[in-house]
């Protein structure tokens, strides 16, 4: 992201460990200047944006610009955090793309519905998720126009680098 002067945060909440590594490389390799955090439930991801629990102390866990979310996780799964999300004034703006392995046309229509910016079928391949992290990158970060409380300043960080937490 030419010229960009801050980075952006993503939020991934994904159960599998698997799929946590694999976008955490991929954005890696996509030297995109995103940090990304992890969580692996529905649950997690509350208290996260909330900051509750273990991300109670808010000045170390960065005002995420995006959510990755998957669908079915243990506790509270994506439609249920999505829809958690979506009706919260102080989250709703926050663009939330559904990553799943499902393609089932319920679970797309389903997510729709509750408000869901975007549903990606998860890649099945590193490069064709490495292309996947590249172009919402550059779709989210680049063409769209955010609020501004979804960028924040580097903190030290270089242009282009991904810093993965």
């Amino acid at each position: 992201m030419k010229g960009r002067e801050t980075n952006v945060t993503i939020l991934m909440a994904d159960d599998d460990e698997d799929d946590r590594m694999l976008v955490r490389e991929a954005l890696a390799e996509s030297q995109l200047p995103i940090e990304l955090y992890i969580v692996s439930n529905g649950e997690e991801l509350m208290d996260y944006l909330h900051h509750r629990g273990l991300y109670a102390d808010n000045s170390s866990k960065p005002h995420p610009g995006l959510i990755l979310l998957d669908l079915n996780m243990p506790k509270k799964d994506g439609l249920e955090a999505l829809k958690e999300i979506k009706t919260d004034p102080q989250l709703r703006q926050i663009p939330v793309i559904m990553l799943s392995t499902s393609g089932v046309q319920e679970d797309i229509y389903n997510t729709y519905d509750l408000g869901a910016n975007s549903f990606i079928i998860k890649p099945v391949t590193f490069a064709s998720l490495v292309e996947v992290m590249k172009t919402l990158g550059k779709y989210w970060f680049e063409i769209v126009q955010l609020p501004a409380e979804a960028m924040r300043d580097k903190h030290g960080q270089q242009p282009h680098q991904s810093s993965v937490r």
